[in-house]
């Protein structure tokens, strides 16, 4: 079902009222209980956090807290904003502890609808948690949310294919693009991708985009302006829409939730992913842990030469304002910060919250990827109604237009309206 349009913002700014819960103790209403028992909800996105650090946090929190459970309700990024709108909004139904995208944080912090973790903050790990994430969360010098993991994703490549292709490892955009074509005029398989990129990925398709100059908007004055149709930006759509028509053999309209399928099927050659879906390909249930041996990673290359400016993905995690277990919900954030959390998170390929864990993704052809491709990393428009501009897919939709032989121009100078109607 189509999601439609909704103004995320508007109804966010209905959660103004929640600010007087901020920092309030564990009042044993809603969720009864009290401070000493209660259950924990914790909402966690989409398959990002392995089960052995979901496993870990239930146990660990249960057994520092008996009486009091924990609950993890795993959420899906799609339409994300809209729930999170709803959920914050009532004691009775809210989650105590939400993560949420580093680029949609902006949309609930300004209005109050997390809870105030300045206080918390250096035990929490202070200034060993990344920089511009706690910048993200932070609002007239108060901190509202914390980072969770950070991830670029950089590109996975059947070793194999290459090889029987004749090809080499690229080393610049233009080389990647001819890379994926080729090897996707080596397969009589129609769904096979030389390189996987489904319609709606505008999030690798933001470094076709970016590598060519352009940008999603740029400020203008106090407002900000839609950037998608200027000349640099036209160029970098472009690249994407020989890509979606030449190089991939993903549906035009789908997302890039999941790449286990067609990779698993041998249908894909390269593929941009982050580093936590090794773990997928190689688990033994419900990946191909004989076909991931063959897999090879590089940084996607930019025209430069040097790694392209890939999105810089990540979670932040926030505390509910509306939670009646304060304390609680504090204790839960912390574990998911500690040491023995972060490090299962980074053995599983995700960039840790704490600067001093980063040894922790190890020192293999994963690790090294992983930093290089972080290394011209970009974020989102610093806007702070970006989220809007994510819940209303007003990027879905135009990347899967692009992907069908949309007229390029036209479509992005729609997207700008439509754009500048969000974030202003």
């Amino acid at each position: 079902m189509r999601i439609y349009k909704t103004v995320a913002v508007a109804a966010v700014t209905a959660l103004l009222g929640v600010t007087s819960a901020c920092g309030s103790d564990d009042s044993g209403d809603a969720k009864g209980g009290g401070p000493e028992k209660a259950d924990i909800v914790v909402w966690l996105n989409g398959a990002d956090t392995p089960q052995d650090a979901r496993d870990w946090l239930k146990k660990t929190f249960e057994d520092d807290h008996p009486g009091s459970t924990l609950t993890i309700e795993e959420q899906d990024w799609d339409g994300l904003v809209e729930r999170l709108t709803t959920a914050l909004t009532s004691a009775d139904q809210t989650p105590d502890v939400v993560e949420v995208g580093n680029t949609q944080a902006p949309t609930f912090t300004t209005v109050g609808a997390f809870s105030d973790l300045t206080d918390q903050l250096s035990d929490l790990g202070g200034d060993d948690l990344l920089p511009g994430f706690v910048d993200g969360a932070t609002v007239d010098g108060k901190t509202y949310a914390v980072p969770y993991y950070a991830g670029s994703t950089y590109v996975f490549y059947r070793k194999d294919l290459l090889a029987d292709a004749g090809l080499e490892v690229p080393t610049t955009m233009d080389e990647f693009v001819d890379t994926a074509i080729k090897l996707k005029q080596a397969s009589d398989d129609p769904n096979f991708s030389g390189y996987w990129l489904p319609g709606q990925d505008w999030r690798d398709g933001a470094a076709f985009l970016w590598d060519a100059g352009g940008d999603f908007a740029v400020q203008d004055g106090d407002g900000w302006k839609g950037d998608l149709s200027a000349p640099e930006s036209i160029d970098g759509l472009t690249t994407v829409q020989q890509v979606f028509q030449q190089a991939s053999g993903a549906p035009a309209d789908a997302n890039e939730a999941d790449p286990v399928t067609p990779f698993c099927a041998g249908q894909i050659g390269m593929m941009s992913r982050p580093g936590w879906v090794m773990g997928m390909l190689t688990d033994p249930k419900s990946g191909c842990p004989d076909l991931a041996k063959k897999i090879g990673v590089f940084a996607l290359p930019g025209s430069d030469g040097q790694p392209a400016p890939v999105l810089l993905g990540g979670s932040d995690i926030a505390i509910s304002a509306k939670s009646p277990n304060q304390d609680l919900a504090q204790d839960a954030v912390a574990l998911m910060l500690s040491d023995d959390y972060q490090k299962i998170l980074a053995a599983n390929g995700l960039t840790p919250a704490r600067q001093s864990l980063a040894s922790e993704l190890g020192d293999d052809e994963f690790a090294h990827a992983t930093i290089e491709a972080a290394s011209n990393a970009k974020l989102t428009p610093a806007a702070q109604n970006w989220a809007s501009v994510e819940g209303s897919r007003i990027l879905e939709d135009l990347f899967s237009q692009i992907a069908q032989g949309g007229d390029v121009e036209q479509l992005a100078s729609d997207a700008d309206q439509k754009i500048e109607g969000e974030l202003n």
